[in-house]
């Protein structure tokens, strides 16, 4: 989930709300290009999240150390956004927002990350490693795969790390940057250090999983699914899911590699595991909270208990191109999932920036 430091920074929630309206037959011309002016967007009706309960059979490409699952719609030929999910979720959160997109012209790509769903390793001797640069780079090899030399990257959770870490190290692949949370690049160092009572009870899963009697529960499924629906339930808690819902992300789980890359992810974030030392050189970069030029549109959710307060500001000196920030009221963790209008909006937004 989202960076501990940022939420640590103050305990509460922020407030407020942002007008939102998606692009109509107006932007379906401009969106033609990822430059196209948001003058042109036109309010349209909000669209009802679940509507489309699934996507079309998500296609396979090698892409560096893995075999990569994705989700694609659109025409091959428009500007590329790739959205990026978090954890315990799964492509499936932007089951809304990738029609949508792809209505308006774009191309829209949404990979499994590893560990999750069909993306599988290329081989059983690559280390089970979940460090934000090399889920990052597994990023850029699938945009290599498919000969995508920059795109607009949108995500929440693990996705907004993982393109704010390519907009940081990368910036020359990145069109316009979407990002829930805001700034979210790890410093393991800063994450050593305790926060605010009411924040570590917040991250108890985090803890959990650095215990043995955690990893068990990753691994075994009718306690890696009960945990995940908890941690939906307590983060969006005004999201009205149902059953089919989340068994449909739930399918996701059951990826071999699924528990060691959970269990390494936030095991390696507070310092108590390794990294590869193939990744320490951006690693490094990482550490000093390197500024984000990309074109920028940052998104609060107000329900979601890991949003800190401050509208955006704890973390707005990061990102020194064009810039927005916005906050959803009564929105939680699930962004995309739980206001797919909103975030898809944001995408067209950024794209013109």
């Amino acid at each position: 989930m989202i960076n501990r430091r940022v939420f640590g920074k103050a305990v509460g929630m922020s407030t407020g709300a942002v007008a939102m309206s998606l692009a109509g037959s107006g932007i379906a011309s401009a969106a033609s290009t990822v430059k196209a002016p948001r003058t042109a967007t036109v309010t349209a009706p909000a669209l009802t999240p679940g509507t489309h309960p699934s996507f079309r059979s998500p296609k396979q490409v090698r892409a560096g150390v893995l075999d990569v699952g994705y989700a694609e719609a659109g025409p091959p030929h428009g500007p590329v956004v790739i959205c990026l999910h978090g954890w315990p979720y799964d492509i499936h959160s932007y089951v809304d927002v990738l029609p949508r997109l792809a209505e308006q012209g774009y191309r829209v790509i949404v990979p499994y990350l590893r560990g999750h769903g069909t993306t599988r390793f290329l081989s059983s001797h690559t280390v089970r490693n979940a460090q934000q640069s090399a889920i990052a780079l597994d990023i850029i090899a699938l945009m290599d795969a498919l000969e995508i030399e920059k795109a607009v990257l949108a995500g929440f959770d693990w996705g907004s790390r993982t393109a704010d870490v390519i907009a940081a190290l990368w910036p020359h692949r990145v069109a316009a940057l979407v990002s829930v949370s805001g700034y979210l690049i790890t410093d393991v160092e800063a994450q050593k250090r305790p926060l605010p009572p009411q924040a570590e009870h917040t991250w108890w899963y985090q803890y959990y999983f650095s215990t043995e009697r955690g990893r068990t529960a990753m691994e075994t499924p009718e306690s890696r699914d009960g945990l995940c629906r908890l941690v939906w339930d307590t983060v969006s808690p005004t999201w009205d899911f149902d059953d089919a819902t989340f068994e449909r992300t739930a399918a996701a789980f059951d990826n071999p590699d699924y528990a060691a890359i959970v269990i390494h992810n936030y095991r390696w974030r507070l310092g108590l595991a390794d990294g590869e030392r193939r990744y320490d050189r951006h690693e490094r970069q990482l550490a000093s909270r390197p500024f984000i030029s990309t074109p920028t549109i940052t998104i609060d959710a107000e329900r979601d208990p890991f949003t800190a307060p401050g509208n955006g500001s704890s973390y707005r000196d990061r990102f020194t191109g064009p810039y927005e920030h916005r906050t959803l009221t009564g929105i939680g963790h699930n962004v995309p999932q739980e206001a797919p209008t909103a975030f898809a909006q944001a995408v067209v937004d950024a794209a013109g920036l």
